[in-house]
């Protein structure tokens, strides 16, 4: 397993992404639209997503703020067999909140699990991150 990405939400992308991109100098390295959700995806890191973990920024349509306490999203972690995964960690007793499959919208495998405070692990099948998904 390797780390994949941290999600944020955020109230506004562009003053997100000058901060990030401009301030801190990250690249913006996709961004893609989901109408049909209504929801921004935009990934910033400072390389290629291929071995580098990045920074999931996330719009949801009309939301321009949150409190801090539900502006965490979640951690990726990138597996090989997420099926297995999953009921690996169910028998070890960990908690898979939702099952191995498509992501709404979207094409990417994933699953989700939730640690013992509460906050959301995504498991995202390696080689499942289609053209689809990216913007």
């Amino acid at each position: 397993m390797r780390m994949l990405h941290t999600m944020l939400r955020v109230g506004n992308l562009e003053e997100s992404l000058k901060f990030y991109c401009d301030i801190l100098g990250m690249k913006l390295l996709r961004q893609k639209d989901y109408p049909g959700g209504e929801f921004t995806l935009a990934f910033v890191g400072y390389g290629d997503e291929s071995d580098h973990t990045v920074i999931e920024l996330t719009y949801n349509w009309g939301v321009d703020n949150y409190d801090l306490g539900n502006g965490y999203g979640h951690i990726a972690l990138g597996v090989d067999d997420i099926y297995g995964t999953c009921e690996k960690i169910k028998a070890k007793g960990g908690k898979v909140t939702r099952e191995p499959g498509p992501m709404k919208h979207g094409s990417t495998v994933i699953a989700f699990v939730e640690d013992p405070n509460g906050y959301k692990i995504e498991l995202i099948q390696l080689g499942t991150q289609g053209s689809s998904d990216n913007g």
